[in-house]
């Protein structure tokens, strides 16, 4: 959430004409407007002299909280840099992160969408308690973007509203090209067979000087970036060079971005350097790589690409045989990796440019490892078919890995090993997710939907907002259902069709898959393949639409199960989500009958106290029923406790156990 303000606002109000004071902001949100689009945000309404916009909402990104630093610290330049539009005021910036509501408000036909929430208001506090031409940033903002943004520590303050003080930061400037993305320190386990693949190509490269392109696909986390890094490590170590481009997903995304950065840094230029500086520097270094040879055309081409000059050509194509050329002479001085990152991010120049690398490159070792995530080839569907590229799937860590990686992580405990399983569960061989997560757990985490890592449910939410609308819907509705659900509760709900054209899709974008069996006759049987995309996609649900279907899915357990009570825990947990806490406790009451049947009296009790908050005070006659049945557990648990800690003496008779309790 960002808040944007002209500072001095109402003495120029004072000053000036209303004309000319809504002539000058119009200029300047239409200003801040445009920098928030730039950087894939919304503005949600502009009130008087205030801008208030939204990144994450109506679609997520991972990166939303930088987004929104950077839109707030580009908005001060372009105040200053514009400062006759602005009448020389000065501008305000709050950005906070946090869960909020998107939803219509306003009376009826006159509706609007908008945020709602704290983490909304105190963007707002923020912003107001913001030096002028600053940008100040919650905890959460700051924890997110702190490897993207450089930040100056404030002193805490006491915001309106809030209990305890927030500690702000003051983002002082961004990261001029886009930021490496930060490796994991993590230990580095499963992905032996991806390198192998990846050393073999590698080898041929070098011996047969066959330039070959690599394509390493997986989605967010899996650990492309890290595999890219202890890859080129081993090359390095054995004398080869990295070279590497990024692309980004947002801001002044210029034509050939990550082949201007492999440039520069081949060629020893700086972001600081000035332009006739820069292609200095790039004429000398083609002088050293292609001695006794005219390159001056060359440098001018390369200049274009990197954007050093304001030349043009006619023809493309002398653009691509110069950086071709370049490339070659690069790896002939020493063999060359050329790692370029988020390639699912590429502007299309880039793309064809990479493409004519796969066809034209030759005679050198370079090879070329482009990262990306699974909907690239669905975007790109030729890609995989130039010649030279394998494309290398990079899957979820194996069982014994994701247990590995998890023991290593988590801090040793009493529960080490159930929170190791549950982290193995929740993450499903995600890597960074089994990282983030133990780091998480050890700082006081707790496993609910709602206090999930930032940096995991923004991964999560992002990836959801990608899918097709259908798709999309058809994910929301299985995450009310539960771990598992089958394609009958689907359409029970009321499930787009065609459901299983979707269910396919799903599965082949590895978010679900179809279990060997199912529990219903007839139909299919399905489960998500990892527990933090259901519970992401479950919070995502407003709680109007929770209770609805909810309310569907129990109606289809009650309509389908061949026995209720084998099925009451679940009809309660729907029932009681949906609204109806009556049906939930007597749901419950069930199940505590059918724990206490099997000696399991914990959860006899367990289910009753839930029971009983769930009857109203006033129906005294049912509460005194479930007081009584919680009696009757509490009595047998005792007694069972007594048992088992007297059962080994065999000195006591049995008229010296335990004694009736009334």
């Amino acid at each position: 959430m960002l808040f944007a303000d002209l500072s001095g606002f109402t003495e120029y109000s004072e000053r000036n004409d209303p004309e000319d004071v809504r002539s000058m902001v119009d200029r300047c949100m239409r200003t801040m407007g445009e920098v928030v689009e730039q950087f894939g945000g919304s503005v949600d309404k502009v009130i008087g002299d205030a801008l208030m916009a939204v990144f994450g909402a109506p679609v997520a990104h991972e990166d939303d909280a930088a987004r929104a630093v950077r839109t707030g610290l580009e908005i001060q330049r372009r105040a200053s840099e514009r400062a006759e539009d602005f009448r020389g005021l000065c501008v305000r910036v709050g950005v906070n992160t946090g869960e909020m509501l998107f939803a219509s408000v306003g009376p009826e036909g006159r509706r609007e969408l908008t945020v709602m929430g704290d983490a909304v208001n105190m963007a707002a506090r923020l912003q107001a308690a913001a030096p002028a031409e600053g940008v100040l940033v919650g905890e959460e903002t700051h924890a997110a973007t702190a490897n993207d943004i450089v930040y100056q520590a404030v002193p805490p303050f006491k915001a309106k509203g809030k209990s305890a003080q927030c500690q702000p930061w003051l983002a002082r400037s961004a990261t001029a090209a886009p930021a490496e993305r930060p490796v994991s320190s993590a230990p580095f386990v499963g992905r032996d067979a991806e390198m192998d693949i990846l050393m073999s190509a590698w080898r041929r490269t070098a011996a047969e000087l066959a330039p070959r392109l690599v394509t390493l696909v997986g989605p967010p986390g899996i650990g492309k970036t890290r595999l890219a890094r202890e890859f080129a490590d081993r090359l390095e170590a054995d004398g080869g060079r990295t070279l590497r481009g990024r692309s980004l997903p947002y801001g002044e995304r210029a034509a050939y971005d990550a082949f201007s950065q492999v440039l520069k840094e081949a060629s020893g230029i700086f972001a600081t350097d000035p332009g006739p500086a820069a292609g200095e520097k790039l004429a000398l270094r083609l002088q050293a790589l292609l001695p006794g040879e005219d390159t001056a055309g060359m440098a001018t081409h390369l200049s274009i690409l990197a954007r050093l000059t304001e030349e043009t050509v006619e023809d493309r194509e002398v653009l691509f045989a110069s950086a071709l050329r370049f490339l070659e002479a690069i790896a002939r001085e020493r063999p060359t990796l050329l790692v370029l990152e988020d390639l699912h991010w590429a502007d299309q120049a880039l793309l064809e440019l990479v493409g004519s690398f796969a066809v034209r490159l030759a005679d050198a070792p370079i090879l070329v490892l482009a990262l990306a995530r699974g909907e690239f080839l669905d975007l790109q569907p030729g890609w995989a078919r130039l010649p030279t590229n394998l494309t290398v799937q990079l899957d979820a860590l194996g069982e014994v890995h994701a247990h590995d990686l998890a023991r290593r992580l988590l801090p040793p405990d009493a529960n080490a090993a159930s929170t190791i399983a549950r982290v193995e569960q929740t993450a499903g061989g995600n890597p960074l997710w089994i990282e983030e997560l133990a780091a998480w757990l050890a700082e006081g985490g707790v496993f609910e939907p709602t206090a999930l890592p930032t940096s995991v449910k923004t991964m999560i939410a992002a990836r959801l907002d990608r899918l097709p609308e259908l798709e999309r819907q058809v994910l929301l509705s299985a995450a009310v259902i539960g771990d598992a659900f089958w394609q009958g509760s689907l359409e029970a709900l009321g499930a787009p069709e065609p459901l299983a054209e979707l269910l396919a899709a799903l599965e082949r974008r590895d978010m679900i898959r179809r279990l060997p069996w199912s529990r219903i006759e007839g139909d299919r049987e399905l489960s998500f393949k990892h527990a933090l995309v259901r519970e992401v996609a479950y919070s995502t649900l407003p709680i109007a639409a929770r209770r609805e279907r909810h309310r569907a899915v129990a109606c289809f357990i009650e309509q389908q199960a061949g026995d209720r009570t084998a099925y009451a825990t679940a009809l309660a947990h729907h029932w009681r989500h949906a609204g109806d806490g009556e049906k939930a406790a007597d749901y419950l009451l069930t199940a505590a009958d059918q724990a206490g049947r099997g000696w399991a009296q914990h959860e006899a009790v367990d289910l009753c106290n839930q029971a009983l908050k769930l009857i109203p005070d006033g129906d005294e006659g049912r509460r005194r029923r479930l007081r009584l049945r919680r009696g009757v557990a509490l009595q047998a648990l005792m007694h069972a406790e007594y048992d088992v800690t007297l059962g080994g003496d065999q000195s006591k008779s049995s008229g010296e156990r335990s004694p009736p309790i009334s």
